[in-house]
């Protein structure tokens, strides 16, 4: 299955996406748009033409577990795609994958406005690559 994450942003939205096994995950780009609604429609778009099964938004929980407002716009983002896809779209908690994205980008060196393009999506792929370590956990289990 084709699964799409989405790290969603204000003003940048980074997207990943998984191969058909759901073994990689693969930052694909950052959609570059502040209004809420047509970052909905790029999205919907990108995922779209990638044959999207899936897809996983970021939710961004307290580090205690609660949902602030970030949460909440998160949500109301989530729901714009489901509008706008026929597929089914996830929350998934992204706590600390912003910190785990800037780690990996120390580790390969990149700084500055180099990593500043693709923070977002590395984030994104982040968020995607522990959904599948999820999904391939229930699968063992079952």
């Amino acid at each position: 299955m084709k699964i799409f994450a989405v790290d969603y942003g204000d003003s940048h939205t980074g997207i990943a996406a998984s191969d058909a096994l759901e073994m990689l995950a693969t930052p694909l780009c950052i959609v570059h748009e502040k209004d809420f609604a047509v970052c909905a429609d790029k999205v919907a778009a990108e995922i779209k033409s990638g044959g999207g099964e899936l897809a996983v938004v970021g939710n961004p929980v307290n580090m205690n577990g609660s949902f602030g407002p970030r949460s909440e716009k998160c949500r109301q983002f989530a729901e714009l795609l489901r509008e706008r896809l026929d597929i089914p779209v996830e929350m998934w908690d992204e706590r600390s994958t912003t910190v785990t994205a800037h780690e990996r980008m120390n580790e390969v060196n990149k700084r500055g406005k180099k990593r500043k393009a693709v923070i977002d999506a590395v984030a994104a792929a982040v968020i995607l690559e522990n959904y599948l370590a999820y999904r391939r956990n229930r699968r063992e289990q079952s």
